[in-house]
């Protein structure tokens, strides 16, 4: 089923939208909530609450890009739920990891001021990202994005691990420049 039919079975307040929705995006946002979380009942309850924030979501907003609206959801939930479970511990596992990679050139947003800042900061970013040949964005974005594992980022791409590391520092550096070329202090 096309997208633009999944929405109007929201629009129109059909439960078979929720159906639909999760056989054409159930194992896309699924390994989203996965990399994130690395719990599958965990992973299954962001997907169902996914449906849930797309169903009360869905009308009055009409996404443009269907995916990426779940996408944003699952990961919006996924961090959610991982930050409420690490709350009292800091874990040695990559999503501490990858979220301080990106401290090096990201700053952190603390006030409604800054908050402004960060909706100028994720245009430049997403401007920073075009510029990027194809392979080094997918990989940046797999990383920080998805939060998938070196390992596994090496096997999707046919690199070298250490290729895989050397690319996204190299990629953070280009990115911590752009960023102080456009004036954001990092």
């Amino acid at each position: 089923m096309q997208d633009c039919e999944i929405l109007d079975l929201y629009w129109n307040r059909d439960e078979r939208a929720i159906v639909e929705t999760q056989r054409s995006y159930g194992k896309y946002c699924y390994s989203i909530a996965y990399n994130i979380l690395h719990d599958r009942e965990d992973s299954d309850e962001c997907v169902n609450d996914t449906w849930f924030r797309a169903w009360n979501a869905i009308p009055p907003d009409r996404p443009g890009r269907f995916a990426l609206f779940l996408g944003t959801i699952t990961r919006n939930l996924s961090f959610d739920k991982w930050k409420h479970k690490n709350a009292a511990k800091r874990g040695n596992g990559d999503m501490e990891l990858a979220l301080d990679e990106l401290l090096e050139c990201v700053p952190a947003v603390h006030s409604t001021e800054e908050a402004v800042e960060a909706a100028e900061l994720e245009r430049l970013i997403n401007e920073f990202l075009y510029t990027l040949p194809q392979k080094d964005c997918n990989v940046f974005l797999r990383r920080y994005w998805y939060v998938e594992e070196y390992s596994e980022i090496a096997k999707r791409y046919h690199m070298k691990l250490n290729t895989v590391k050397t690319s996204l520092f190299r990629t953070r550096a280009k990115l911590r420049e752009y960023l102080e070329r456009e004036g954001v202090v990092v």
